[in-house]
C-alpha cells in the first residue's frame, strides 16, 4: 500500500470511530487535512528510528471508548488469523486500571471462551495478581494480537503489525500507569526492539510517557519454576514505581 493510502486508511478509521461515538461533524478545515496529510506521508516515507511512540489520549469515557473499540474489531480480517479463530479475544478488566498486563496472544481456552490468560499461564498470571494485593478486576490485561495463532505458535510479524493498533488504542484510552509486557514478543513488538526478555526484564523502558516493564511470560514460569522469583522481583519494582 502507498505511504498516502496508509494515511488516509488511518484517517478514516479515525473519522469511523468520531462517528460511532456520536458525532456528526468535526471542526476541520480543507487545510487542516492537507496539513495533516503532508506531515504525516512525509513521516511515513522516511520514519525516524529516534522518533518517540506517542499514544493518543482518550478524552471521553474510557469504558465507552473500549467498548466501541471491541465492537469495532468485531469481525476484523486484518490477518490470516481471522481464519482459523473461533473468537477475538479482545481483553478485560478494569478501563481505569494502574496496571496494564500484555501478552503476545490467545491460546486454546482463551481462544474458545474470548477471554484473556484463562488457561494454566492465566491461573499463574491470576495468583501473581492477587499476591501483589489486587484482583483481576483491578487490573487489565490484553494481548498483543487479539486472535489464536494455530497450534499456540508465535505470531509473525504480519499479524502483529496488522494487530498492533488495536492495543495501541487500548493504552491510549486506559492510559495505565505501568505497563507489564508479559515475555519476549509482547515487549518487542509494544518496545520495537529485538533485545531478548533475558535482557529486558527488570528494567523499566518506556512507551510514550508510560512506564514498561518487560518480565517472563506465564507460560515460561510454568516450565521453569526456578524463575519465578526473578517475575516477583519485576513486580515488587512495578509496585514500588506506583507509589
Amino acid at each position: 500500500m502507498h505511504n498516502k493510502d496508509k494515511v488516509l486508511n488511518r484517517l478514516y478509521r479515525a473519522i469511523e470511530l468520531y462517528r460511532e461515538l456520536g458525532f456528526e461533524y468535526l471542526p476541520l478545515k480543507k487545510d487542516d487535512v492537507e496539513g495533516f496529510l503532508k506531515r504525516n506521508v512525509a513521516r511515513e516515507a522516511y520514519p525516524s528510528p529516534k522518533l518517540k511512540k506517542e499514544a493518543a489520549v482518550w478524552q471521553g469515557n474510557k469504558a465507552d471508548g473500549l467498548k466501541v473499540l471491541k465492537d469495532k474489531i468485531s469481525d476484523c480480517k486484518r490477518c490470516k488469523l481471522s481464519e482459523t479463530r473461533n473468537n477475538i479475544v479482545f481483553g478485560e478488566g478494569s478501563p481505569n486500571a494502574d496496571i496494564m498486563f500484555i501478552g503476545e496472544g490467545p491460546g486454546r481456552e482463551e481462544d474458545l471462551q474470548a477471554r484473556p490468560f484463562v488457561g494454566d499461564a492465566g491461573k499463574l498470571l491470576t495468583n501473581l495478581i492477587v499476591k501483589l494485593g489486587l484482583k483481576r478486576e483491578d487490573v487489565y490485561i490484553a494481548n498483543i494480537v487479539k486472535c489464536r495463532p494455530p497450534g499456540n505458535r508465535n505470531p509473525e510479524d504480519d499479524e502483529v503489525a496488522s494487530c498492533s493498533s488495536f492495543v495501541e488504542e487500548q493504552i491510549g484510552m486506559i492510559r495505565p500507569k505501568v505497563i507489564v509486557c508479559l515475555g519476549r514478543i509482547a515487549a518487542q513488538a509494544l518496545l520495537k526492539v529485538k533485545t531478548p526478555i533475558s535482557r529486558m526484564r527488570g528494567n523499566f523502558f518506556q512507551y510514550s510517557d508510560i512506564p514498561v516493564m518487560p518480565t517472563f511470560h506465564p507460560a515460561y514460569l510454568l516450565r521453569t519454576p526456578k524463575d519465578k522469583w526473578l517475575t516477583w522481583d519485576d513486580m515488587q519494582k512495578v509496585l514500588k514505581k506506583l507509589g
